[in-house]
């Protein structure tokens, strides 16, 4: 990227203002077709554009298909202090199901799961941390996931639990339990040989410690997160009816 990400400031107004300084350096990019177009620089992903793009790196991000690789993976080392949210989701029962079932088929279990959970949390703008066995890590953070980061990582732990199948006349096949919570977090790229865009901190440690104690189909969220939309199903199904939300201060 231009004069690269060096200091905590730079990735301070990127995480927090998100692509609107990087579209204003690049606002050529705007005049090259063709749609969709990354989230943060607008380099075109589609038509004869994207593939000169894609040819110079700007491909869509492999943990966020909105964002190109080059503003989002190929981010330069270091980061900054940014308030997110963090959801985990977590497959409940996998290990049975891994002992009840042949290789072949537990993969492709987790596979639809994987791909779900990609689809609901990339509708929300999340940034998929990580894909761990029978687990999925995202946040959401200002920049790219706007002013409502917040509220839209409870939305899609929502729509999450709906996607399979909580909350539906078929009922769910596949057991999940999700957790979302917030706070500040080192956001930025990490490693050396293995370079990893991520989120550090004890808010990703608790939304993780939170993500054991939801039961299935249930929907944990930290207080002070999106407390409109929680308060509305506190004790309740979700609006959706996509499983059971709950606050909780802690675990």
């Amino acid at each position: 990227m231009p004069g690269g990400l060096e200091t905590s400031g730079q990735w301070q107004t990127l995480l927090v203002e998100g692509h609107a300084p990087l579209v204003r350096a690049r606002r050529m990019f705007r005049y090259v077709p063709s749609a969709p177009r990354c989230k943060m620089c607008s380099s075109p992903f589609g038509g004869v554009g994207g593939r000169l793009f894609g040819a110079a790196g700007f491909r869509p991000s492999r943990k966020n298909p909105a964002l190109c690789s080059r503003c989002c993976d190929g981010m330069t080392a270091g980061g900054a202090e940014v308030d997110v949210a963090v959801l985990f989701a977590d497959v409940r029962g996998s290990t049975g199901m891994g002992e009840r079932s042949a290789p072949a088929a537990f993969a492709a279990g987790l596979n639809r799961f994987y791909g779900v959970a990609t689809a609901a949390l990339i509708a929300h703008d999340a940034v998929i941390d990580k894909l761990i066995g029978d687990e999925v890590m995202a946040f959401f953070v200002r920049g790219i996931s706007g002013p409502e980061y917040r509220r839209r990582a409870v939305d899609a732990g929502r729509d999450l639990l709906r996607a399979t199948g909580h909350g539906t006349p078929e009922g769910p096949w596949l057991d999940v339990g999700i957790a979302v919570n917030a706070g500040i977090a080192f956001v930025g790229n990490v490693g050396d040989a293995v370079v990893d865009f991520t989120a550090l901190g004890d808010a990703v440690n608790v939304a993780a410690r939170m993500q054991a104690c939801a039961q299935p189909g249930e929907l944990l969220v930290a207080d002070g997160v999106a407390d409109a939309a929680v308060a509305r199903r506190r004790g309740a199904r979700c609006g959706c009816g996509a499983g059971r939300s709950r606050s909780s201060r802690r675990c």
